[in-house]
């Protein structure tokens, strides 16, 4: 009986280990389609355009002039931030 009383030890570090590789295999998984992504999202290749993004806030800003939400002073100072980035 001596020597069997240490099967239930061993197992428990099989199981940890299986644990272990899982986790590690999902990690691995996760980081290889991020790569393969491109980054998208990010601003990385198939990330969106700063230009796009300049040009939709202009529009949201005329928009918002034209119904009379913001006056002169306030559009003025929206579009030279719009401008500067």
């Amino acid at each position: 009986m001596g020597n069997w009383a240490w099967m239930g030890a061993g197992w428990a570090w099989g199981w940890l280990f299986l644990l272990l590789l899982l986790v590690g295999l999902a990690l691995l998984i996760v980081l290889v389609v991020r790569l393969a992504g491109g980054g998208a999202g990010r601003g990385g290749p198939g990330g969106p355009d700063p230009e796009e993004g300049r040009r939709r806030a202009r529009a949201i800003l005329d928009e918002r002039y034209a119904r009379g939400e913001i006056d002169s002073a306030e559009y003025d100072e929206r579009l030279r931030r719009i401008q500067e980035r």
